[in-house]
């Protein structure tokens, strides 16, 4: 008798704590730092409105010395700084180079998937994150000579980082990104 007790105290625990299968995403922190692919089963709204707390964040960090709660960490001559804000109407969709910057996706370890799917607006994962990485270099203007690698950041504390030629991209930040909202 006291094990279903046990039991049910502590599926009701862990309910109380949003811990388990059905907890919901409250920060862009929690969702970055999260498997990405929980953000799939959120609203478009809500991805959205992560998207728009990431932004916000930026902007009120751009140029000061980068932190462990930095969205955007660059590495620019030597020194990690935030990099400049986004706008949060930004569509990071719309790459406004029309490919003049080459990305190269690291396919070591952890692959950004190939299937298309609705979470991306009917893009593969693969594709919405390099229209993604485009737009955040021109929007930065990082100073690109050849092709730029774009590795995976699962779980990363950070949206993007570009560290020593390479932009890291968190996937949790292409599910707020790709949200299809009116």
């Amino acid at each position: 008798m006291r094990k279903p007790l046990l039991l049910i105290s502590c599926a009701l625990a862990l309910a109380a704590c949003d811990v388990g299968p059905n907890a919901r995403v409250h920060s862009a922190s929690q969702a970055l730092t999260g498997t990405a692919e929980w953000l799939e089963y959120e609203s478009p709204q809500t991805r959205a409105d992560l998207l728009r707390e990431v932004a916000n964040r930026s902007v009120f960090q751009a140029g000061q010395p980068a932190s462990d709660q930095s969205m955007f960490p660059v590495l620019i001559g030597g020194d990690f700084v935030a990099a400049p804000g986004l706008d949060g109407k930004l569509d990071l969709l719309q790459a406004p180079d029309a490919g003049v910057v080459q990305i190269v996706l690291d396919d070591k370890g952890d692959r950004w998937s190939e299937d298309r799917r609705e979470s991306f607006q009917g893009l593969s994962e693969r594709e919405a994150v390099e229209l993604i990485a485009r737009s955040l270099i021109i929007h930065w203007g990082l100073p690109v000579s050849g092709p730029v690698r774009v590795d995976r950041a699962a779980g990363a504390p950070y949206a993007a980082a570009w560290v020593d030629g390479i932009l890291k991209v968190n996937p949790s930040f292409v599910y707020m990104a790709t949200a299809p909202v009116p």
